[in-house]
């Protein structure tokens, strides 16, 4: 169950209500509808009671107390630099724990009435000093003060994991996300993931709405080799042609520098060496800017066994293609680094970052915020259970690997494994798909409409009860950003009026 229990002490006739609701819950077509009938399901509850009750363990609302007074105060008396003053201090999304996952876990919409307040307390004071009634200060002054307030905050990233075709779940957080003005700029995918974000990544941002309709995703992607050919060898049990010709199709000979300056995204892929000795890798503009984005998405979809290893490709500055690191071969990004937050943090100065998780192998084992939070003695056994699983799982492969390791076909299979079981699946906020069995028999099929608009589907719904945490996270990042491009086109109208036009 994702949210806390109010209905404990409520009459029959109000539990009557509220199944009534949940059951329209289940059935709304829209996010706004999803809202309007969670808000009647929270104020039956009695869970809106909670809002207004500041006592909780998970945050420090004394800290927020005294200063949503203080900033409330400088704003309404004008004191610029008192304001500024208390607003660098506490530049980060999660002050006094505010970001707490269980502070979003009670009610289906909103937090804390005194957190939304401080939210919209510190948007309101970021506004106001960008705005014409502030005069103390200068333009430039101004927008040095939101550049350094953009590097201070930080910005949030978006992960796509792998799961063959279940990846059209994606499409689905997507299509919510972008809905509600609220997808990052800065984008991870590995193997299904990393065609998602490749797929957003090299469009224009006037198309992606477009692209959302799918009919770009209906394809062979997967064509199963007969027995005579795979005992052969050279290969897997799925021929890798029909999925290249699908990316080439749909990308192009587009390198990752290029589809920077196409759609303005971050685009980051993964891959990993064949060769378990190196390192996990993210490619992106920065780190390999002339790489060809479908030759590193096809790298992260070539899932060990389904799909043979590939070599990398990139572009010169005269168009001609030539290998990346002609000697390496590279496999799915998935079995070593499904979600490379940390490496992605050192490019882009990310604060928090939103998962989409539909990995087969993971999602069923993934817990809830309020499972992964629980501290009673009853979580405790499931708690032990876990680690220790995971550190006895580890030290098998680890084991195995120094006996076997001479053995390099039976050594590369537990390095894989060993990366599977060793990396880490959550971000700070999770989308994850509610997974039955008939979910396994999706997984190699080819992309049909059918099929695309119940993922999609999924995916949307999965992501309704996030929103109103993403939308608390990133509210202030937002204000900044939008205080900066306002300032710096009234700096200098005509640089960002063709700035904007060729974007």
């Amino acid at each position: 169950m994702l949210f806390t229990d109010f209905t404990t002490d409520i009459n029959p006739h109000q539990a009557y209500r509220i199944k009534k609701l949940k059951g329209q819950l289940a059935a709304a077509e829209t996010y706004e509808e999803w809202k309007s009938i969670a808000l009647k399901i929270d104020e039956e509850s009695g869970a809106q009671e909670w809002k207004f009750d500041n006592c909780s363990p998970y945050f420090d609302a004394e800290i927020i107390s005294e200063r949503l007074s203080r900033l409330k105060r400088y704003r309404f008396q004008k004191r610029t630099q008192d304001l500024m003053y208390i607003l660098r201090e506490g530049l980060t999304y999660d002050i006094a724990n505010i970001a707490h996952p269980m502070l979003f876990a009670a009610t289906y919409v909103g937090t804390k009435k005194i957190i939304e307040d401080y939210v919209e307390e510190v948007s309101e004071s970021l506004a106001y000093i960008a705005s014409s009634s502030c005069h103390c200060l200068s333009m430039s002054e101004k927008i040095e003060f939101f550049q350094h307030c953009k590097k201070a905050y930080g910005q949030p990233a978006i992960m796509f994991s792998g799961g063959a075709t279940l990846g059209l779940f994606h499409t689905g957080v997507c299509k919510a996300l972008l809905e509600q003005d609220l997808m990052p700029k800065v984008l991870s995918g590995s193997s299904a993931g990393a065609i998602m974000t490749a797929m957003l990544g090299t469009s224009k941002p006037s198309d992606i709405s477009g692209l959302l309709n799918g009919e770009n995703f209906f394809t062979e992607a997967f064509h199963f080799r007969k027995f005579n050919e795979i005992i052969k060898g050279n290969g897997g049990f799925a021929d890798v042609k029909y999925l290249k010709k699908f990316l080439v199709e749909n990308l192009g000979d587009v390198t990752f520098e290029e589809a920077f300056k196409t759609s303005g995204l971050n685009v980051n892929v993964a891959v990993a060496p064949y060769d378990a000795s190196q390192e996990a890798r993210i490619m992106n503009a920065y780190t390999s800017p002339d790489l060809l984005v479908w030759s590193a998405v096809l790298a992260s979809c070539a899932v060990p066994i389904l799909f043979p290893p590939v070599k990398l490709t990139s572009k010169r500055q005269n168009g001609q293609l030539t290998p990346y690191m002609a000697n390496t071969r590279w496999v799915d990004g998935s079995v070593r680094s499904d979600f490379p937050q940390e490496k992605m943090a050192r490019l882009y100065n990310l604060n928090y970052t939103i998962a989409s998780q539909v990995n087969p192998h993971i999602v069923p084992f993934m817990q809830s915020d309020l499972e992964r939070y629980r501290s009673d003695m009853l979580s405790w056994p499931e708690r032990i259970i876990r680690r220790q699983g995971k550190v006895i799982a580890r030290g098998l492969m680890d084991f195995s690997r120094g006996r076997m390791g001479k053995i390099p076909p039976i050594r590369r299979l537990l390095d894989h494994g060993y990366g599977v079981v060793n990396q880490g699946y959550y971000g700070d906020l999770n989308i994850v798909g509610n997974y039955s069995l008939r979910h396994y028999s999706y997984m190699f099929q080819n992309p049909r409409p059918y099929l695309f608009k119940l993922l999609q589907r999924e995916g949307e719904r999965a992501t309704w009860p996030k929103i109103s945490s993403i939308e608390t996270h990133a509210r202030v990042g937002k204000t900044i950003q939008h205080c900066l491009e306002l300032l710096s086109y009234q700096h200098d109208p005509e640089q960002k009026t063709a700035e904007f036009i060729a974007v």
